[in-house]
């Protein structure tokens, strides 16, 4: 099987590039190909002629696209139709990572993959319309909803609080916004086994297991032996530019249709701070 993935130097794009083995992989990261430039995209995916394309490829600053909505668009939702056409042109299958900010938050439950998107800020608004466009172009399109990714190489969460944590002795972090935190390294083995699987639709793909952020966070440094305090504030305390779900809990029920159950996310930042340890 050949793959082209596309966004292979970023947070989710180098641990797949690195799981992915036993098949013809190419990984492309921004400066090799602009995503926004139709074109362009065409050419690399003729040259390639890849049975999957995985399109890790996006605009993920969730701030800084409500600072920068014409980007955001041109990237997140443009960009992955330009893939998309030259998918369909190629007879490619396409592999679209899509995240949980497509849902307003507002339900009691976990999200089903079914439910009504209904992004409250413009970095979900892009995945969501794009969600859309691709179903439209590919209607056998895979799109894999994630959610607060971390991993090494890149911003993420538990690098922030540790980092913080370092020259501080308290951190308040909100504690009524509940999500799954997911590690790029499991992210990156379920996208592989599910192209191999040759999904199709839209799938969920998270770590077990949901938690608040102050949770996360508590968790995060008692791990790491921290002796930082963790205070629980509310959203209406710690504003941002943009605004993020209360409940944007994932339903596995997708993705245990492929036979794919990913570890409890308390495990997987238990290896991912190894791998951070090792790493320094």
């Amino acid at each position: 099987m050949k793959v082209l993935i596309l966004g292979a130097t970023g947070l989710l794009g180098k641990p797949l590039t690195r799981e992915w083995r036993g098949d013809d992989v190419v990984g492309l990261g921004s400066r090799d190909v602009d995503i926004r430039i139709e074109a362009r995209v065409l050419d690399v995916v003729r040259n390639h002629c890849p049975d999957w394309i995985v399109l890790a490829a996006a605009f993920t600053d969730v701030d800084g696209c409500e600072s920068h909505q014409e980007l955001a668009f041109a990237v997140n939702r443009d960009g992955a139709v330009n893939v998309a056409g030259a998918a369909r042109e190629t007879g490619a299958k396409l592999l679209f990572v899509s995240s949980d900010y497509v849902f307003d938050g507002r339900k009691a439950s976990a999200y089903e993959v079914g439910d009504q998107r209904n992004p409250q800020g413009v970095y979900g608004r892009t995945k969501a319309e794009a969600e859309q466009e691709l179903l439209k172009i590919l209607p056998d399109c895979c799109i894999a909803r994630t959610s607060w990714l971390f991993g090494m190489g890149g911003k993420c969460f538990p690098d922030t609080i540790l980092k913080l944590a370092a020259s501080r002795s308290a951190l308040d972090v909100v504690n009524d916004q509940r999500g799954c935190p997911t590690y790029t390294v499991d992210l990156a083995r379920a996208i592989i086994s599910i192209c191999r699987k040759n999904g199709s639709g839209i799938i969920h793909v998270t770590n077990a297991g949901n938690c608040t952020w102050f949770e996360f966070a508590r968790e995060i440094l008692s791990r790491a032996g921290s002796t930082t305090e963790v205070k629980p504030v509310t959203s209406q305390q710690f504003v941002r530019p943009a605004p993020r779900p209360a409940n944007s809990v994932l339903s596995a029920t997708s993705l245990h249709r492929y036979g794919i159950e990913l570890p409890e996310w308390q495990d997987a930042l238990q290896r991912y701070l190894r791998e951070r340890e090792t790493a320094t």
